[in-house]
């Protein structure tokens, strides 16, 4: 046997060791059937249900999604673009009040926003974005989902289909609001500096009449929340 045709020979062995390692270390880190269902949770049985039953299909889409978006890493949000989604999805909520469906609308657009702000594939490749929130944020993509295909249901009345009903639109915007939540939170390292911008912030007002502080707290932590079944308007 000549030189060059060991050499080939050790070059492919290699090769395929290389591959069935590479795999191992892929499955070793999305840890698996069991690994997998912790990571993805709900996540895990809808894959499983898209592909009637077959769990093994299922664990390769997720082991691919894995693959292709495990290494992302979220880029944090300065401060003021933090406080303006967070304004903008309070809009979102009392906008439900009176055009329910508007505000799915406007919400799916707002969560592609952030998500793309976060470093996550841009909005306009839609499914690619789902698939990567769907790795770091598996347990509320679906609301996500919901909101998605709500907004670009058929209109009522349309003819194309059947639109989805006000109550359903209320049930995928409050699932949808912990992803949002998700997003806008502070990533990891973020805490202390803010805690410590606050910290500087209540030395500087602390001559402020008390209830300008009390008015002021309430304006950026507590959002009214609009989606009381009894208050929504139409069907």
């Amino acid at each position: 046997m000549s030189t060059g045709l060991i050499i080939l020979l050790i070059v492919v062995a290699v090769a395929l060791v290389a591959a069935v390692v590479a795999r191992s270390v892929v499955a070793r880190g999305a840890g698996g059937g069991r690994g997998l269902k912790r990571r993805f949770g709900p996540e895990y049985d809808r894959a499983v249900a898209r592909h009637d039953g077959d769990s093994k299909a299922a664990e390769h889409e997720l082991e691919e999604r894995v693959k292709r978006h495990g290494s992302l890493r979220e880029q944090p949000l300065e401060p003021g673009a933090r406080e303006r989604y967070m304004v903008r999805w309070t809009a979102v909520q009392e906008q439900f009040v009176d055009s329910p469906r508007d505000a799915v609308v406007e919400a799916d657009r707002l969560i592609a926003e952030v998500a793309g702000a976060r470093g996550f594939p841009d909005g306009s490749r839609h499914d690619e974005q789902l698939d990567a929130l769907s790795v770091h944020h598996a347990h509320h993509v679906h609301g996500y989902r919901r909101v998605h295909r709500a907004a670009h249901a058929p209109k009522a009345g349309s003819g194309a289909g059947s639109a989805a009903g006000t109550e359903e639109l209320r049930e995928a915007l409050v699932e949808a609001r912990a992803l949002f939540q998700d997003l806008t939170a502070p990533v990891r390292g973020e805490e202390k500096a803010l805690s410590r911008g606050k910290n500087e912030s209540r030395e500087e007002t602390d001559e402020a009449p008390a209830t300008t502080r009390t008015d002021k707290a309430r304006g950026r932590t507590h959002a009214p929340w609009a989606l009381n079944r009894r208050h929504v308007k139409g069907s």
